[in-house]
């Protein structure tokens, strides 16, 4: 089986996301959404929102598995049975330190390749950053993100 595993804090799944999992889907057997609990980058949602978040917006997609983590990448890739890891690059900026990582894990496991997936035009400029700025701030993210992540940031920045 060809598994692919798109790791990432997801904080929260984008229509950028979707977009790239979506099109993984189509070229590989099954995509593992991992979702990093990562303290050190202090996210606004709960690993348990996120994970929820990603499991609803993903659930029309029938190879697809989400999963939360909080070891190393390539420790969660051998327990996963997966080989491959994708990662999404935005922009030139993005490039070097995808490569950064990519090199990195590949120093770690040898065996493991890292493939690299551009967003469709509309969803070229979206991150989860500036979502969630838009979101605190008041404004519209209904056109980036699944109505039930605005629900949630909703929820989040408004109680």
């Amino acid at each position: 089986m060809n598994i692919v595993v798109y790791p990432g804090t997801f904080d929260p799944i984008t229509n950028g996301h979707y977009d790239l999992i979506e099109r993984a889907t189509r070229m590989f057997d099954k995509v593992v959404v991992a979702i990093a609990a990562s303290p050190g980058k202090q996210p606004a949602l709960d690993l348990d929102t996120r994970v929820t978040l990603a499991r609803e917006v993903v659930a029309p997609l029938n190879n697809v598995e989400v999963t939360g983590f909080s070891c190393l990448l390539i420790e969660l890739l051998e327990q996963q049975g997966a080989r491959i890891i994708l990662r999404g690059l935005r922009a030139v900026s993005d490039f070097e330190y995808e490569l950064q990582l990519a090199n990195m894990n590949r120093a770690q496991a040898p065996h493991v390749e890292s493939v690299f997936l551009t967003p469709s035009l509309e969803n070229s400029y979206v991150s989860s950053t500036l979502v969630r700025e838009i979101a605190r701030l008041g404004g519209d993210i209904s056109q980036h993100v699944h109505p039930k992540v605005v629900e949630a940031l909703d929820r989040h920045y408004n109680t």
